[in-house]
């Protein structure tokens, strides 16, 4: 089924990755589970989810000072997005979003805008066979703070060369929906499949 989007004309559409765009977040949740228990860590559900939209930098930092750890932030991000290619073919595409993305394909601009990294957010379009979709993509390390500070989304407008109040963003996460309101962006939330 179809997202039902909110009234107006819009110049380009913003789209989260992770949960938004893909199916991603059960494998993801499951392949970070395992990454962090590796180092003695744990993450619930629960804050797994209600941190969706940071950046695995900002999260493993947390996740230290939480739990008296003193996880190597690369050493464990860079094992996390190993699990996480591992799990790529079990891959699929949200259909409400994926459906927006056939329909409007090459009428407006799209942008990805995610707190992954480019190489994990490159994997999993690819996967999808989605890559050539999206004229920008801004990741991880692109901006100074993440969602959900407006940082991320303004910077897309900016690279799209569209007024931020003419960009409409497909999200998933409350981080991700604060972010664009703090942008001035029309917005879209996506459930989950």
């Amino acid at each position: 089924m179809i997202l039902a989007l909110p009234s107006g004309e819009f110049d380009a559409y913003l789209f989260d990755c992770d949960g938004t765009i893909a199916d991603s977040m059960p494998l993801r949740f499951l392949a970070w589970r395992q990454a962090l228990g590796e180092w003695g860590c744990e993450l619930s559900e629960e804050l797994f989810y209600a941190w969706a939209g940071r950046t695995v930098a900002d999260i493993l930092t947390d996740l230290n000072a939480s739990q008296g750890l003193a996880m190597p932030v690369p050493a464990v991000a860079r094992r996390g997005e190993e699990l996480c290619q591992e799990m790529l073919p079990q891959l699929t595409a949200v259909p409400g979003v994926l459906e927006h993305i056939e329909a409007e394909f090459g009428r407006i601009p799209f942008a990805v805008v995610s707190g992954s990294s480019r190489e994990s957010v490159t994997a999993t379009l690819t996967a999808l066979a989605l890559l050539d979709k999206f004229e920008v993509m801004v990741c991880a390390g692109d901006y100074a703070r993440a969602k959900p500070a407006p940082d991320p989304f303004l910077l897309a407008a900016r690279q799209l060369g569209v007024d931020p109040k003419r960009c409409l963003v497909f999200e998933d996460a409350d981080n991700g929906i604060q972010a664009a309101e703090a942008a001035g962006m029309a917005w879209v939330r996506v459930p989950p499949p």
